[in-house]
């Protein structure tokens, strides 16, 4: 966040990566949603956006790239974003993404780094979109979990970020590459706080856990399960462990709520189609901060 005058700051970020699904479209379509995520659990809006291509141009057809640039433009119009240009390479691996530029009130700015204790954690995706992009890669997903997958990750978190900054939420982030555990670790350690976890209260993609437990798991969740298993008291079994910990891909904001605005808030989320799960609370720091599932 840099701040360009009173009551004007700007937010920028950037986020790319390799294929995750086959149909070029959907993954430039995905790209886009992903891009544009940190804006809105910034509290912000997002206004133009920078594309970034790696493309082995003696491989892949541009026409291809084009069905990939289809979709990450029809996203970005939907979000309002302007794409204003960007850079293309000659690259072993293709890769596509973009660099977002917003503009956010500093003074209802959400951060990872508010949370109060008392608080309501509150989820708006469900989770699973890491496996899931694994299991389609191997050809173990089905039709159904495929579309599920495509359809949350292609979703913009607009809606549900306004609903937030309206509600006078003043702590958020989204839910991405270190999954669950990963982002919420960053809540508790730059709040000062700790966390408990209803494991039974978090909404998860039908089939997931059946993958998981076939071993379709990504190396990204891995990394996420080894690096927050210090600070995890878990009264729960493995399998809900892993999922809390898969890395996803343009998942849903996470926010900390001030139980007094949940109910109005959980409503208004609902009422715009958005999912609105209460998954936890936040606690005083006995020491350390700690997560807790239950």
């Amino acid at each position: 966040m840099f701040r360009v005058g009173s009551g004007r700051a700007l937010v920028q970020t950037v986020d790319f990566f390799t294929p995750i699904v086959d149909e070029p479209y959907d993954w430039g379509r995905i790209a886009a949603a992903n891009a544009v995520s940190d804006i809105y659990a910034m509290g912000g809006q997002p206004l133009t956006a920078l594309q970034i291509v790696g493309w082995p141009r003696d491989d892949l057809p541009f026409e291809l790239l084009g069905e990939v640039l289809a979709g990450g433009a029809d996203v970005m119009s939907d979000a309002g974003v302007t794409i204003i240009g960007g850079h293309s390479i000659d690259d072993l691996e293709p890769k596509y993404g973009f660099a977002v530029t917003g503009f956010v009130d500093p003074d209802v700015m959400t951060t990872n780094a508010a949370a109060q204790p008392g608080d309501v954690l509150l989820l708006t995706k469900p989770l699973g979109t890491g496996v899931a992009a694994t299991a389609i890669k191997r050809q173990q997903a089905s039709h159904s979990l495929r579309d599920a997958a495509v359809s949350l990750m292609v979703s913009l978190n607009a809606s549900a970020a306004t609903s937030m900054v309206a509600a006078g939420v003043r702590c958020a982030t989204d839910v991405t590459g270190y999954g669950l555990l990963g982002h919420l670790r960053e809540v508790v350690e730059a709040s000062g706080v700790s966390a408990t976890l209803d494991a039974s209260s978090v909404p998860v993609l039908d089939g997931i856990a059946e993958l998981v437990e076939q071993g379709v798991y990504p190396g990204g969740s891995v990394r996420n399960l080894e690096s927050v298993a210090g600070m995890v008291d878990s009264r729960v079994g493995q399998t809900m462990v892993k999922i809390l910990a898969d890395a996803q891909t343009s998942g849903g904001l996470l926010m900390a709520v001030n139980p007094a605005a949940v109910d109005d808030l959980v409503r208004d989320l609902l009422g715009n189609g958005e999912v609105a799960a209460v998954v936890g609370e936040i606690a005083s720091a006995d020491g350390a901060p700690r997560i807790a599932i239950v």
